[in-house]
């Protein structure tokens, strides 16, 4: 028997490599899996990172609430919706996208990209399992979970049955990501107007909306892309534009803005990058104040570094407001039964209000873990930062889009891997050193 073969004989009956530990006060082990790691979620964070372990042979488990992997780009994305970026700053770890994929990937591009990445790396998520809690017991990471009955849709919660399954664990990657819940902001009157209220993630396309008076709350990329869709499909487009934001023409000078930024960063200081991206910005799509889009002080690569704030890219939009296909308002203040009063005090009536208010990540709700991650916000408590105590990592939480994602992915990947080996060696160090002691001189 060589050394590996008898350290694999050794731990036969603790696959965790630890003590086993008592299951923890939130619950006990019905369905009971002991695992090396526990990754939450099958966006593209949880699929790159699960990539990458099976690659170096670390046993793990892929838990995912939803049916499919992807399921943000599946179940709550419009149709219009492709890649905002390059795809070369979009592929996962060691797979790039096809060839043939276009610049800028559509949406069922990109979901055909996922499923093709996890059928190459043999990644078979557990879906339809919601995690209730999380809990670190002393030795190692305990995942409760129940079944979901019914998916959720807009801002309501999966419906929960069945059995406790139990998962044990050494490590544990959150990779639920940013957009976990979408969020559905409380404004007075709500509840009494007479319209039709929905979150964007329930917006598909702009057909059926012809002739409607329709309000996009919201001026991100996706309340931007909302209002150009329902404009293409003759609605009465209007948008709310609440707070300062940058808006970037997607191209300079036939090449991404995203790739120019990247590439001039090397060179040059950010404030100086940001004063040739607004300059350029300025001559191709003009002085977006006169639109009622007005711009933070700080430029745009300084502010997505020091808040995460994401500049928006306009794909067409501003031609819109400018043609007047699409209106601008400033901030609501309350809902009336078929209208919408606004803080500068016009008062409008509209069919349709769709909330582009974007999403949040849940994970204060099932993790007891308070160091880490943020209670507030759901994400870590320091910028950029993946790795916590006790084997808790963080995967695609950095505000950096899909790139963001691959380099967590490829840093906890190492992290864990090397960590595995380490412990394997010691047990051969072990192995070795008993031998010699009980050798016959």
């Amino acid at each position: 028997m060589d050394c590996f073969s008898e350290t694999e004989g050794k731990r036969s009956h603790d696959p965790l490599y630890c003590n086993p530990g008592a299951p923890p006060a939130t619950g006990f082990p019905v369905g009971f899996t002991d695992k090396l790691v526990v990754i939450i979620g099958a966006g593209p964070a949880g699929l790159a990172t699960a990539a990458l372990l099976g690659l170096a042979g670390v046993p793990y488990v892929l838990i995912e609430r939803c049916n499919c992997i992807g399921s943000l780009w599946r179940h709550r994305t419009y149709d219009r919706l492709c890649l905002h970026l390059p795809k070369k700053f979009c592929e996962l770890p060691l797979m790039p996208f096809p060839v043939d994929f276009p610049t800028y990937p559509t949406r069922e591009q990109f979901l055909e990209y996922l499923e093709s990445y996890a059928t190459t790396f043999g990644i078979e998520p557990k879906f339809r399992e919601a995690v209730i809690s999380a809990e670190f017991n002393g030795d190692s990471w305990w995942v409760r979970t129940k079944g979901v009955t019914s998916l959720a849709s807009g801002g309501e919660q999966p419906k929960l049955a069945g059995n406790v399954n139990m998962y044990r664990c050494k490590w544990l990657v959150v990779a639920t990501g940013e957009n976990a819940e979408p969020v559905v902001p409380e404004i007075e009157g709500s509840a009494r107007f007479k319209g039709q209220l929905m979150h964007s993630s329930d917006y598909r396309s702009g057909e059926g909306y012809a002739d409607k008076r329709v309000l996009v709350v919201g001026c991100g990329n996706s309340g931007m892309e909302v209002s150009l869709d329902l404009s293409n499909h003759n609605a009465r487009a209007s948008m709310v534009v609440r707070d300062k934001v940058h808006v970037l023409p997607r191209e300079m000078l036939g090449r991404s803005t995203f790739g120019m930024s990247v590439w001039l960063l090397k060179w040059l200081h950010v404030q100086t990058v940001d004063r040739i991206l607004l300059m350029m910005s300025r001559v191709i799509i003009g002085d977006t104040t006169r639109i009622g889009i007005t711009r933070p002080r700080i430029g745009p690569m300084e502010l997505k570094a020091v808040s995460g704030k994401t500049p928006v890219l306009d794909v067409g939009t501003i031609a819109k407001i400018k043609s007047g296909n699409i209106q601008v308002f400033p901030g609501m203040r309350r809902f009336h039964d078929q209208d919408v009063e606004f803080i500068d005090g016009r008062i409008e009536s509209f069919d349709v209000v769709i909330l582009a208010t974007g999403y949040r990540s849940n994970v204060p709700y099932w993790l007891k873990d308070k160091d880490f991650f943020s209670e507030e916000d759901g994400f870590p408590k320091k910028s950029n930062e993946w790795k916590g105590k006790n084997g808790l990592y963080a995967a695609g939480f950095s505000k950096r889009g899909l790139l963001g994602v691959s380099m967590d992915a490829m840093n906890i990947s190492e992290d864990i891997v090397q960590q595995w080996r380490d412990m394997r060696m010691e047990d051969v160090r072990e192995i070795m050193s008993n031998r010699r002691a009980t050798c016959p001189v």
